[in-house]
């Protein structure tokens, strides 16, 4: 088991590249689930804008809710 994980005397290049891959591939995860709320938050403001928008062309405003 001990000449598996000293893989042939190259251990610290061996195991230093998975754990850089590993750590790696825990930061674009993260960078990922960033955007992914980035861009539903600003999906959301659209759609406040534009269902605002839509009732000011008919007539209807926020204030008209408010009597």
């Amino acid at each position: 088991m001990d000449t598996f994980f000293a893989q042939g005397g190259y251990a610290f290049y061996v195991w230093g590249a998975y754990g850089m891959a590993l750590i790696l591939l825990l930061v674009e995860l993260v960078q990922l689930g960033g955007h992914r709320r980035a861009i539903l938050a600003r999906l959301v403001r659209l759609l406040r804008a534009r269902a605002l928008r839509g009732r000011a062309l008919r007539g209807w405003t926020t204030e008209t809710y408010r009597s």
